[in-house]
Order: C-alpha cells, then structure tokens, then sequence
C-alpha cells in the first residue's frame, strides 16, 4: 500500500501532554487531519508545528458525529482513525507498507499495547479495534460512552501493535471517567441482561463489577508482576467501575423516584 493514499485522523481536545508523541511517529504521512473540538492548552500549538498536520475544529456533539466530520476532511482512499495517545511504532508503517488489499477489504483492525507512563504491561482489558479502514466503507455510531464504526467489506487483523499510553493526569481520568460512564450506565440500564455479554452482566451487578475487574487484572491478567505501572492500571480499571456503579444506582433512583413522583401525582 502506497503510504501516500493512507491520512491519520485525530479527534483532540486538551491533549498536550500526548500530541506530540503521537505526531513524532507520523512523519511519513503526507497530511495528518487533527479535529479540535476546543482545546485551551497547547494542543494546536504543538499540532500545528508540525508541517503535515492539518487542524480543522468543530464542537463536539458525540464521538460518531466528530468522526465522521473529520473522516470528511480526508482525501484519500484510506484513512487511519488514531487517539491522541496512540503511538505508532515504525514497524507499524512498515506493516501499512506491505499491505495489498484487494476490493473485498474495507479494514484492517490492530492489536494493542498499553503503556502507564511509558512502561509497556504485559496485558490489558483494552481490546483490538479497527483503525486503518477504507474511507468510503466506513460509517461510526454511537454504543454507550464511545463510538464504533460498521465496515463495509471484510476486516483484516494487522499484526503489528499500536502503544496506548495516555501521559494526562489523574484528575483528567477521573473526569473522562464520570462522563463515560454516565453514557454507559444508560446503555447498560435500558438493555435486558439477557442482551448483554458476560462483561456486561457482570456490570449490571453493580457492586461486584470493581471487585471482579481488580481481581481480573491483576491475577488473570497477571498485572501484579508488571510492579507500580500494573498496579496503576489495576486500581484505574476498579476506579472506572466503581464510577459506573455509582452512576447505575443514582439513574436507577432517579428513575425510581420519577415513577413514585409520577404515581403520586396521578
């Protein structure tokens, strides 16, 4: 595949700490689409002093929306949807290099590597996704916090890994995390369990989804061995569901409260 026909997409916003590392490893791409959706650190100081990176901004309604705004600001047949925290390795470029897609192919979907604070850990819950994908096949929904994307044609696996290494701190997570999740408990709450996959059974459980997600990671996944950074990345994911569950018990008594209000009145 000529690199040429290839242009990565960025969705921003206060990304400082990590545009930068992620541009660095973008220097073969002819033009690098960044869409802002109001950044008031340096985020497009440092996007913008690179020579082939493009800023376009709009404010953000939801991530599908976003990206299929920024998606149709490229020119070519291919495009590659990144985080502002992925790190593209050069054997990752190499990979795209030796590709031949025939016109069944409208994807390519990339393992992951996930790194705290540049250490690499030997496993995460973080899993593969398509990134690399045929411009015109490609269509993004929303699915509780986050946004997928329905290809067209057959989807390919790469082999090469993607780092995610998100340098923000703490208090950046734990907003993140109490947006996310708000979308997410609506999502959860509104479908029966039996429509659910086990992850999210167990999430309907409220109270022994952040038990089961320290054990998970750091026995089965066996992060106790990666030190302080799995450590880390363990107590993140206990904190992510223990903010879930909270937001699933204040909806449900919102929603419990508004049904006896709504009783009452009648």
């Amino acid at each position: 595949m000529n690199l040429d026909d290839i242009t990565p997409v960025i969705l921003t916003r206060d990304e400082a700490p990590n545009i930068g590392r992620t541009l660095a490893k973008l220097a073969w791409a002819r033009d690098v689409v960044i869409a802002d959706s109001g950044s008031v650190d340096d985020t497009i100081a440092i996007a913008t002093s690179q020579p082939n990176v493009r800023v376009v901004t709009r404010p953000l309604d939801d991530l599908a929306s976003q990206w299929t705004f920024a998606v149709a600001q490229a020119s070519t047949p291919w495009i590659l949807t990144l985080d502002a925290d992925y790190v593209i390795p050069d054997a990752f470029a190499e990979e795209l290099r030796r590709l031949t897609p025939d016109d069944t192919v409208g994807g390519f979907e990339a393992p992951f590597v996930y790194a705290v604070h540049g250490a690499p850990l030997r496993a995460s819950l973080y899993p593969p996704r398509a990134v690399l994908l045929r411009r015109d096949h490609a269509r993004f929904y929303m699915d509780g916090h986050t946004q997928r994307v329905r290809v067209d044609g057959t989807v390919q696996r790469l082999i090469t890994p993607i780092t995610h290494d998100d340098r923000k701190d703490f208090a950046a997570f734990v907003k993140r995390q109490q947006r996310y999740m708000a979308d997410e408990a609506r999502k959860l709450l509104a479908m029966p369990s039996r429509d659910l996959p086990l992850s999210g059974k167990i999430r309907k459980l409220v109270v022994v989804a952040p038990i089961a997600a320290l054990i998970h990671t750091l026995l089965v996944k066996r992060l106790i061995l990666d030190g302080a950074p799995g450590l880390t990345y363990a107590f993140e994911r206990m904190l992510a569901e223990l903010i879930l569950s909270r937001e699933m018990l204040s909806q449900h008594l919102r929603k419990s409260s508004s049904v006896e209000h709504d009783s009452t009145v009648d």
